[in-house]
């Protein structure tokens, strides 16, 4: 198989200075954040809605600087990354978004097994299916269920997840809970989106979303993915 091109100097170096004015703007919100929660309680009644909207919009862009930075991390090549086992970086997950699906009332069942792995640094493998389950998790309607099904087959493996109720990934986040529209929250979710997909694909597997009675997504990871990558 050919190499993948490698990205010019000029992009790395933009992605670089990128990263920098990033870094250099999350210092002072980050700072911001911190006198608002200092000094909502001690601010009279009528003002602490006051600081506390402004406490709201300053996670929101906090939030999406962090996603910013997550983006920029994703189109970075790195180098030769080791494989990680897909079903322990999935289990991983679930476990870490299991509070978030419980305050929804919906239930996470993990279920089949696989021995694939992805060549993917870990931490770049596991904010990717962080991306996508939270994805579900919140466009989900509540007290539903998401199976997470891993499947080994001659030519492939596949993570299958699917959502009992009715959800649609594509729109996720012009949604919360309350089903009202939110169109900062509904970009947020789509850039979301198009890393974990960036993340995935990059290193050789292939990610469908899928709407319809069952929403969710599949992942699949051909054979020779593993294969190749193979400790030897």
């Amino acid at each position: 198989m050919s190499a993948a091109p490698q990205p010019s100097l000029k992009l790395l170096q933009n992605q670089e200075v990128l990263g920098e004015l990033l870094h250099s703007l999350s210092q002072p919100l980050t700072s911001l954040r911190c006198s608002l929660e200092l000094s909502i309680d001690e601010a009279s009644q009528q003002q602490q809605a006051t600081v506390s909207v402004a406490l709201q919009q300053t996670e929101k862009v906090i939030g999406m600087i962090q996603l910013m930075r997550d983006y920029l991390d994703a189109e970075q090549p790195g180098s030769e990354a080791c494989p990680v086992a897909l079903a322990p970086a999935v289990r991983a997950v679930m476990e870490e978004s299991s509070s978030m699906a419980a305050l929804r009332g919906i239930k996470l069942l993990l279920a089949g097994r696989c021995t694939a792995s992805v060549p993917v640094p870990e931490p770049r493998l596991r904010l990717a299916l962080q991306y996508l389950l939270s994805a579900l998790i919140q466009a989900a309607r509540a007290n539903t269920g998401i199976t997470l099904l891993l499947e080994e087959g001659s030519s492939e493996s596949v993570l299958r997840v699917e959502c009992e109720g009715g959800a649609c990934l594509h729109d996720e986040g012009a949604r919360g809970p309350d089903s009202t529209r939110d169109s900062v929250g509904g970009t947020l979710g789509k850039v979301r989106l198009a890393i974990a997909s960036r993340v995935l694909e990059t290193a050789g597997a292939f990610l469908v979303i899928e709407d319809g009675d069952r929403p969710g997504f599949v992942l699949r990871i051909p054979r020779w993915l593993a294969t190749s990558n193979a400790p030897a």
